[in-house]
């Protein structure tokens, strides 16, 4: 029985995250849960990876996954909220470019997060993050080959 299951939010995280988790799932033989209010495909042969498809509406998703995500587990957001919510479980959380929430950075995130939001609200044009590059890949994969073989017992 695993130590650990894997939850992603999956409706915004990149479909190359997905692939990497789909992996690192097959390989460590975990199971992996994709979370998102859409229909998400499964890879076949894969059976430790499933979907939950939670209804439509505001942060339906990362409500079903801090409720059912518990200490020791992992989870891939990009969504700074929800991860603020599954540090605070003891969930260690990983970002799509391989950063790690924690409780020493999460207000920080939160902070910024929300001074960013004020300013859309007040018709200031952020412009958003920058888009998802080969070197997040790089990072996102190294980060969660780290973070898995430092939570996962020795064989």
């Amino acid at each position: 029985m695993s130590v650990l299951t894997l939850w992603i939010d999956a409706d915004a995280a990149p479909r190359e995250v997905k692939e990497i988790v789909f992996r690192a799932a097959l390989r460590l033989e975990i199971p992996a849960v994709l979370v998102a209010n859409t229909r998400m495909q499964t890879p076949a042969n894969n059976p430790f990876v499933t979907a939950v498809r939670v209804g439509g509406g505001p942060d339906v998703a990362d409500d079903h996954i801090a409720e059912e995500a518990s200490g020791g587990d992992l989870a891939v957001t990009a969504d700074i909220p929800l991860a603020s919510r599954l540090v605070e479980k003891g969930v260690t959380t990983l970002d799509p470019r391989g950063e790690v929430y924690t409780e020493a950075n999460i207000g920080e995130r939160l902070s910024v997060r929300d001074f960013m939001q004020s300013l859309r609200d007040s018709g200031v044009e952020t412009g958003g993050p920058k888009p998802w590059s080969q070197k997040d890949k790089q990072a996102f994969a190294n980060a969660l080959d780290r973070t898995l073989t430092r939570m996962l017992p020795r064989a």
